[in-house]
């Protein structure tokens, strides 16, 4: 099903170790590593990305994330399982990968809430960690990259 192979071609293959360096700067930052799944798992969803989905999914449930949290990523704003943090790092996840569908983009009431339950370092983490994971989402689509494979810990 994969279209292309980015870990076969020469440039590609390289470029995906370099990001892959970059990206593990924001796995050991203090942004709590359950919003960093949850984020994962979100940007995911709404890019239809299977093989982020199968990844960040299994990693999040080994990592001891419930099944009712994972099955309710997607209605997150019509469910009770999630911290006023959580919430605030889910929607600056949401309104920063629909950035084509949003006006004016990032509310002001979203970034308030960012603002109100992470530090610099640690929004300074999510947004980057917003911009990678749908970069991964976009290259993994674009390349025809599907999930149901994918080993915990494998990455």
């Amino acid at each position: 099903m994969t279209r292309f192979n980015m870990f076969e071609n020469e440039l590609a293959g390289k470029f995906i170790k370099r990001f892959t360096a970059a990206s593990r700067l924001i796995d050991d930052s203090t942004l709590p590593k359950a919003t960093q799944e949850l984020v994962k798992i979100r940007a995911s969803q709404i890019n239809h990305c299977g093989m982020c989905l199968d990844m960040h999914t299994k990693d999040a449930a080994a990592a001891g994330e419930t099944a009712v949290r994972l099955a309710l990523v997607a209605a997150w704003k019509e469910s009770t399982v999630f911290t006023d943090a959580e919430r605030a790092a889910l929607a600056l996840t949401e309104e920063g990968t629909r950035l084509a569908d949003a006006s004016p983009g990032i509310s002001e009431d979203t970034w308030a809430q960012v603002r109100k339950h992470y530090d610099d370092d640690q929004i300074g983490a999510l947004i980057s960690l917003i911009a990678t994971i749908n970069t991964w989402n976009r290259l993994n689509v674009i390349s025809g990259v599907v999930g149901g494979d994918y080993v915990p810990g494998q990455w």
